[in-house]
């Protein structure tokens, strides 16, 4: 299909963490297609580690005010931007002051997997694709980078689906290498279908542990892309199983890579 509107949906990206596999694909990603042609917006959540200052944040008033109910109770929506003049491109930023002012990313300072980084993860898909409903955009490709944007194939099927700006779109999930270990929050299944996301296929997630988390969301996308040597190889096996589209692990010259991305794309 024509490529030529690209929403990414990131978990991080440099320069606003520190550079790792994933942060840093997600910045190369978006402004590599740019360059080949395509329309791109990035969205990625606006954790408190995050100078606003230093990296010229701002509040996109006209976008942000509305309130989401998470877990029986109200939070505020709050959209910020700000442009990265390097590569040409700009991000949006999901902001709440109950889930992203701690100045952390995922863990505490022991190294604690947050207690709600499943209502973290909600309060940013849904946030996220109310924004870009205000927006009126309507994306061709929806990829998302990293488990923690991987409620957003779950709306866009479940929830989203009637809406008429994505009515036409594939689904892309990245594979990486943000394994967790243990569990999201036990009742992580039922908030969800609170939301509205009801499928038989979310059985899985009575144990929601990050394989049957992936596991879940590879049955609603459209490509998986493994973007790391450290990915699980059995859920890789898992999206060949399930007749997914699957762009293996790529090394070599960056050009070559990206229009490998490219062609994917255009191939689903």
């Amino acid at each position: 299909m024509a490529t030529n509107k690209i929403l990414y949906v990131c978990q991080e990206i440099a320069p606003y963490v520190p550079e790792n596999e994933l942060s840093t694909l997600s910045l190369d990603l978006a402004r590599q297609m740019q360059e080949r042609g395509a329309e791109v917006r990035t969205f990625m959540p606006r954790y408190g580690c995050i100078n606003e200052r230093r990296n010229q944040l701002h509040e996109v008033i006209r976008l942000s005010g509305m309130n989401l109910i998470i877990n029986d109770n109200d939070h505020q929506l709050i959209i910020k931007v700000a442009s990265i003049p390097s590569a040409r491109i700009q991000i949006y930023f999901i902001d709440n002051d109950d889930y992203f002012a701690r100045r952390a990313v995922l863990r505490d300072e022991n190294g604690l997997f947050f207690e709600d980084n499943d209502d973290r993860a909600i309060f940013f898909a849904r946030g996220m694709l109310e924004t870009v409903k205000k927006l009126r955009w309507a994306p061709s490709i929806v990829h998302c980078h990293g488990w923690f944007s991987a409620v957003v194939p779950m709306y866009l099927k479940k929830v989203f689906y009637d809406d008429p700006l994505f009515q036409d779109l594939k689904i892309v999930l990245s594979l990486t290498g943000d394994k967790f270990d243990g569990e999201l929050a036990a009742d992580f299944k039922q908030k969800l279908e609170g939301e509205g996301i009801m499928d038989s296929g979310m059985k899985i997630l009575e144990e929601p542990s990050y394989q049957n988390l992936m596991r879940c969301v590879i049955d609603y996308a459209d490509g998986v892309v493994v973007t790391s040597k450290d990915v699980d190889e059995e859920l890789v096996e898992y999206a060949r199983a399930n007749g997914k589209r699957v762009l293996d692990y790529m090394e070599g010259e960056q050009k070559d890579i990206f229009d490998n991305y490219k062609k994917f794309y255009d191939e689903l």
